[in-house]
């Protein structure tokens, strides 16, 4: 009897290492350690975005709009509760996408209104700051292919043959990705609409 429990037992560790189990485990973790890098990235932007809008505050001051949807994208973007089930939540994530993409549409708008200002280019806060700004889209912007990768890398193993049966039994979902619709609106060029100045 113990040596057949022991032989089902091994039968068993050696059919589940060949099932992609263990591969599974490694996606999973890495698809969240890149996904903490997006977020970690964000947060950098977010961290800045005061400090851009009170220098630009000073030189702009009649741009209030512009200023405003910046700090109202801030805010919103801060007011969200990210957790690790946002990844496998399809409408928390498309949510979470849509704020990000609003704050960068905001900074692109504000980018835009600051050219109009020779004063605000010169003035040496401004420029280290701007500086850091498209540094910091450039690190979203290699995070967010980065987690796109591992995300294609786990969805594939999740929906291979045999693997798709282990995904099955253990439960792992396809995560969702960024999305063309959803990056459609923040890849598009801002227009800045300064009015009739009558």
């Amino acid at each position: 009897m113990r040596r057949l429990f022991t032989l089902l037992l091994l039968t068993a560790t050696l059919s589940l290492s060949g099932c992609g189990y263990n591969q599974f485990q490694s996606l999973d973790e890495e698809t969240k350690a890149n996904w903490s890098e997006v977020l970690n990235q964000y947060q950098r932007r977010a961290d800045l975005v005061p400090n851009l809008v009170s220098t630009v505050k000073g030189y702009a001051s009649h741009e209030e709009k512009v200023l405003t949807e910046v700090t109202e994208a801030r805010a919103k973007v801060g007011s969200m509760q990210v957790t690790p089930e946002l990844l496998n939540d399809p409408e928390a994530f498309a949510k979470f996408q849509a704020a990000q993409g609003q704050l960068t549409s905001a900074l692109s708008r504000l980018m835009v209104v600051s050219e109009n200002y020779p004063n605000l280019k010169a003035d040496a806060s401004f420029r280290d700051l701007q500086a850091q700004l498209e540094g910091t889209e450039n690190r979203v912007t290699v995070a967010r292919n980065r987690y796109i990768e591992s995300v294609k890398k786990y969805n594939v193993a999740v929906r291979s043959f045999p693997n798709n049966l282990t995904a099955m039994m253990f439960g792992y979902q396809p995560k969702p990705t960024f999305t063309v619709e959803n990056e459609k609106a923040i890849s598009s060029a801002p227009k800045v609409d300064f009015g009739d100045s009558k």
